[in-house]
């Protein structure tokens, strides 16, 4: 979850490219799967940040991790919040990301901005958040995933 500290704070995302066999197109924080090399999650998502948008470790002053979250698809996913400072350079990664964008911080810790969604499938019911982003003449749909380790971070934030 890298804020970048603008007046304005906000949250650089990333839209994944229609092509990848999970989650294509849709909206998420850079970073990805723990490798065995990797010492622990923090060093997994400043890695595969580096490998999908091209910043450099160096560049994000890590928080912290937050806490685990279980997607409904079972992915396990450890959020890492750090800083970074504007004025950084990104090359993304054309087989992985489609687009970089920024979504101001305050928008997404609006708990005006998150809707609520139920469904059932096969006899489950599923629930999930959406914070839907007007971007110029764009809308980004965050849901999912990332909407709820948004909602979870609104959470912290607020306790």
């Amino acid at each position: 979850m890298p804020l970048v500290m603008h007046e304005r704070p906000t949250l650089l995302l990333t839209q994944r490219t229609i092509h990848l066999s999970t989650h294509s197109g849709q909206i998420a924080f850079p970073g990805g799967k723990l490798d065995d090399t990797d010492a622990d999650a923090t060093a997994a998502a400043l890695r595969e940040t580096f490998e999908e948008i091209g910043l450099r470790p160096e560049q994000v002053e890590v928080l912290g991790a937050m806490p685990v979250y279980v997607t409904g698809s079972s992915y396990i996913v450890t959020p890492v919040v750090g800083l970074v400072q504007p004025g950084f350079v990104l090359q993304p990664n054309p087989h992985e990301v489609d687009d970089v964008f920024e979504v101001p911080l305050d928008f997404l810790m609006d708990p005006a901005n998150h809707r609520r969604h139920a469904w059932e499938w096969d006899g489950v019911a599923r629930e999930w958040y959406s914070m839907p982003y007007q971007d110029g003449a764009r809308e980004r749909f965050i849901w999912g995933a990332t909407a709820g380790m948004l909602r979870n971070f609104y959470r912290l934030l607020v306790a």
